[in-house]
């Protein structure tokens, strides 16, 4: 006999219709009127990033963006179930994760400016910069967790990856390893159902999250545009980390609305019957649905929300704009943590290098 379908996790149904699902819905009973307006200022908050942040790419402000449209939910329910202790190591689509961590959006777009290495501190969120190398992310996590593990520290810890990063060897060893070593890591895949110009399908024809379920560690597939079934499976995991009990797996099913990137353009590659299918489940329009439901949205609301949209939006524009430029000689800032006699020597290297062009330059006059 065939077992039984498991479905994804769902607790709000695309028009805004609460699932019945006790054992999920007891993990957000704290969830109030309150909180579920936060939420969704969040969702709206973020994607004006980014739309803000893909409007100055094409205006020549930034070199290239990577746009989160139709993620949201997945990243503001998955980083509202973490505590201010836990570690987040992010790939570079998660700017919701940021903002929700408490990065100042005008500082969330340096690195895609071009004028500095990374945007923030990492140690003042708890949260890296953003990886570039696929998949990376998941082997730092995962030596992170065992580090403080050791320490004595009851946090957990989460890596975003995409589903493009569970074809990678990286991810590969980092799930293999956490299990051997009991690392408490919660392996957050965003399945936004293409890798680049690849489907999700071509990658792997069994759903994702078996994948971690044959390195042994326990795996779930949630809804990943249901803002709360991310938040409910996503506190589960992080309790189970915090608790000792190892890593766990969150396949986040959801969909990259927009191009991969800015200099991406998917029409080249997917239907446009494909895109309105999931714009029926926008997962802002399906909170809205729900809160209209429960009485809890109004104009008033719905102005005093856009309003922080923009605000935070012309921060984010004003910052990226009047972010200055970093001198030569920062290039050798922040390789090593402490000092290093071979920075050392060809940053005295080159400095004489940009004296010599000044010499030559005096000479000429």
């Amino acid at each position: 006999m065939a077992d039984k379908t498991a479905f994804p996790v769902q607790l709000v149904q695309p028009d805004g219709r609460r699932v019945h699902r006790p054992d999920y819905a007891a993990l957000i009973a704290d969830v109030g009127p309150d909180q579920l307006r936060a939420l969704y200022q969040d969702l709206v908050v973020v994607r004006r990033i980014d739309t803000e942040a893909t409007a100055l790419q094409r205006q020549g402000q930034l070199g290239i963006w990577a746009p989160l449209l139709g993620q949201e939910a997945a990243q503001v329910g998955s980083v509202h179930a973490l505590n201010p202790d836990d570690y987040i190591f992010t790939s570079y689509r998660e700017h919701a994760v940021a903002y929700c961590r408490g990065v100042d959006p005008a500082v969330m777009t340096r690195m895609w400016r071009g004028c500095a290495y990374s945007g923030w501190d990492p140690a003042t969120v708890n949260m890296t910069n953003p990886a570039i190398v696929v998949g990376a992310q998941g082997l730092h996590a995962t030596g992170y967790a065992m580090g403080v593990h050791l320490d004595g520290a009851e946090i957990a810890t989460i890596a975003y990856f995409g589903d493009g990063a569970t074809s990678q060897g990286d991810l590969s060893e980092a799930l293999g390893f956490a299990t051997s070593f009991n690392a408490p890591v919660v392996f957050f895949c965003q399945n936004n159902q293409w890798a680049i110009s690849e489907p999700v399908q071509l990658q792997s024809p069994a759903p994702i999250a078996r994948r971690a379920v044959g390195y042994g560690m326990p795996a779930v597939q949630v809804d990943g545009n249901d803002v709360l079934a991310v938040l409910a499976v996503t506190r589960q995991a992080a309790r189970r980390a915090r608790e000792g009990a190892g890593p766990s797996f969150i396949e986040a099913i959801t969909y990259r609305m927009g191009p991969h990137t800015t200099a991406d353009d998917p029409s080249r590659y997917r239907a446009a019957a494909e895109i309105e299918m999931w714009k029926a489940r926008d997962p802002i329009d399906r909170l809205r649905r729900l809160l209209e439901r429960e009485r809890l949205f109004d104009d008033e609301f719905d102005s005093r929300v856009r309003a922080r949209a923009d605000e935070v939006a012309a921060r984010l524009r004003t910052g990226t704009l009047e972010a200055p430029d970093p001198g030569p000689e920062e290039l050798f800032e922040h390789v090593y943590a402490a000092a290093h006699p071979l920075i050392d020597e060809e940053r005295a290297t080159y400095d004489a290098y940009l004296k010599s062009l000044t010499a030559g330059e005096e000479a000429l006059t």
